[in-house]
């Protein structure tokens, strides 16, 4: 077959049909041995992407995965910033995203402009930023952070140094609850764990009065509020592991639910109502990415993530503060 790369690149596979009689994961598996490659995925992908990957994990174990890998080919199913943050850890590999317009509404919250013309204006603030965000954004940080490792990050910066914090205002409000900081905080947030009802959680929590609410820090303030626990989306599943409650309700997206379940069968998992007419609360950036596109892209390599090598080398300085200070804190191996 003769592929146009530059339709691909900008369109996607959706003009590609695949020959319904072939076994997708024995087609995957095949194509990861011949090229050398490993598949990246996020908790919040469907279960047939978990299913297949090499590595399932949140932000900071990819980003660790990324940077450690010696494959060819990084496949990274999640969203753009995190194929992005793969070639800025490791810029020798091929990193490839099924489908480009898999996005980030927390990451889009940040323009670089807008955000140049905040920090600008306070000059004399350290920037740490969550790595949900561009590499432009990453570039004009100091540290970066992730759900897991932020408390962390800001404990060690002194008390006295002022920080902008961005782009996650519910993340940061939460971090200045428990860090007892007073950070300046960037007004974005992420769409998914922003339209949580409390209303509907309430009433979910009355009809199951021995469930825990376990919630995620980009949650709403009133959401966290009523949680019995509050955690990064593998702090959240480690809970899940060990804790001794029998059923939970998550308020974070469902893609965590497969691992959940998988790890503690015997448990009930309830993903937390959206104040919409769903009964959970997808991505819809992350739910692009699917079992097809995963093999039409690696058969094709493509789309391939590419990046000014200024642009990488800014965006990486933040990165590796991040790393070093998750080393030291024993938050990564």
């Amino acid at each position: 077959m003769n592929i146009d790369k530059n339709t691909i690149s900008e369109k996607g596979f959706l003009d590609l049909e695949i020959d319904p009689r072939l076994d997708l994961f024995a087609e995957i598996e095949r194509l990861k041995k011949e090229k050398n490659a490993v598949i990246l995925a996020h908790f919040y992908q469907e279960p047939d992407i978990q299913d297949v990957a090499d590595f399932i994990g949140d932000s900071l174990g990819l980003a660790q995965k990324a940077k450690q890998t010696d494959a060819d080919i990084i496949v990274f199913a999640g969203v753009h910033f995190m194929a992005e943050t793969a070639k800025i850890l490791n810029p020798t590999k091929k990193v490839l995203l099924p489908d480009l317009k898999a996005g980030c509404s927390l990451a889009d919250s940040a323009p670089t402009d807008l955000f140049k013309t905040f920090k600008d204006k306070h000059p004399d603030h350290l920037v740490i930023s969550y790595i949900n965000c561009t590499a432009e954004i990453k570039a004009l940080s100091d540290i970066i952070c992730t759900s897991s490792n932020a408390e962390k990050i800001i404990e060690s910066v002194p008390k006295d140094q002022p920080i902008l914090f961005a782009p996650d205002k519910n993340l940061g409000a939460w971090l200045n609850k428990k860090t007892g900081r007073n950070m300046l905080l960037w007004n974005g947030a992420c769409m998914v764990h922003e339209i949580f009802s409390l209303e509907k959680i309430t009433k979910l929590k009355i009809r199951h009065p021995k469930a825990k609410l376990i919630a995620h820090p980009e949650c709403e303030e009133v959401v966290l509020a009523i949680a019995d626990y509050i955690g990064s989306t593998t702090q959240l599943l480690k809970y899940s592991q060990s804790d001794r409650c029998n059923e939970y309700i998550v308020a974070t997206e469902t893609g965590i639910l497969h691992q959940m379940q998988q790890s503690s069968p015997n448990k009930t998992f309830i993903p937390a109502p959206p104040n919409n007419n769903c009964a959970c609360n997808d991505c819809p950036y992350m739910k692009l990415n699917t079992l097809e596109k995963l093999y039409l892209c690696m058969q094709y390599e493509l789309p391939e993530i590419t990046m000014d090598e200024s642009l990488r080398l800014a965006a990486k300085k933040p990165m590796d503060r991040m790393m070093d200070i998750s080393q030291k804190a024993g938050l990564i191996g």
